[in-house]
């Protein structure tokens, strides 16, 4: 059995049957192993929501990884790295090829929180093309956050550098403010923002306070942060909201309690780090 095998083996249920999505999980945990094989963590830093699922059991899948290096410089790309990662996929028993995704056709809720120095790009497997993971590295992100060392076993014993969780939660939270909607709202959004609630973390207001700056060419103070915030959780239709998450959380119930007025009462529950 390979070591891939072995990972998704452990995804299985009673019947030895992978649960939903447990190929791209694996295959984001192996990604992880490559890049911190080959030292890419010592100059970036990992967030979004596969690290909230990864590192802190977000009850959801996540499709993207997403990655920040944790000063602003030129000189790291996501090819540097290539070749560990088609290493380490290889040793853990398949064969990949990385490809560069065109940004132009990503969509109003996506490019809105692309800059130009993003890089994005797509690992697939050579033998099922359907299967793939998307992963993109800011080169001139936003700074001021946090970060720590987070563990993982297998495929062998490695640290992954990630934001901070207050750091995370803020990330959050500029995307479901600032994102540009249209008819496609993501309700993965407002699914961690119940979750950040759930579990009384900190929103770190120095970091959102600098993606808004940087992204958005804001100043703005927490008064008017809350309001833009209630604006979106009172306007926005639940039913789209559900419709977006609803493929991606493992427990469809938790959802019948969401209501406008529901993530209204959660904005008053937000403690400021």
């Amino acid at each position: 059995m390979s070591v891939f095998e072995e990972m998704l083996a452990e995804y299985s249920d009673n019947q030895g049957t992978a649960t939903p999505n447990a190929v791209q999980e694996v295959m984001q945990r192996i990604a992880l192993a490559g890049l911190s094989r080959g030292g890419f963590f010592k100059h970036a830093a990992f967030y979004g929501g596969t690290c909230l699922r990864i590192f802190h059991n977000l009850p959801r899948f996540s499709e993207d990884m997403d990655f920040s290096l944790i000063e602003k410089r030129n000189d790291i790309h996501l090819e540097d790295y290539f070749d560990d990662l088609v290493r380490e996929f290889h040793a853990a028993g398949h064969d990949v090829e990385i490809t560069k995704k065109d940004k132009k056709i990503f969509g109003r809720v996506e490019s809105a929180f692309l800059k130009e120095g993003t890089e994005v790009y797509d690992i697939k497997f050579n033998t099922k093309k359907l299967v793939k993971i998307k992963i993109e590295l800011d080169t001139n992100p936003p700074l001021a956050f946090d970060t720590e060392q987070k563990l993982l076993m297998k495929p062998f014993s490695f640290m992954t550098r990630c934001f901070s969780l207050p750091a995370l939660y803020a990330g959050k939270m500029h995307a479901l403010v600032y994102r540009k909607w249209q008819r496609r709202i993501k309700g993965r959004d407002w699914y961690d923002f119940e979750w950040y609630i759930r579990n009384r973390i900190p929103l770190d207001f120095n970091h959102l306070q600098e993606r808004i700056r940087e992204f958005d060419g804001e100043s703005i103070d927490k008064d008017t942060f809350i309001k833009l915030l209630k604006e979106k959780l009172s306007t926005a239709s639940i039913e789209l909201v559900k419709q977006d998450v609803k493929g991606f959380v493992f427990d469809r119930s938790t959802l019948d309690i969401w209501s406008n007025d529901y993530f209204l009462q959660l904005a008053d529950m937000i403690v400021f780090k």
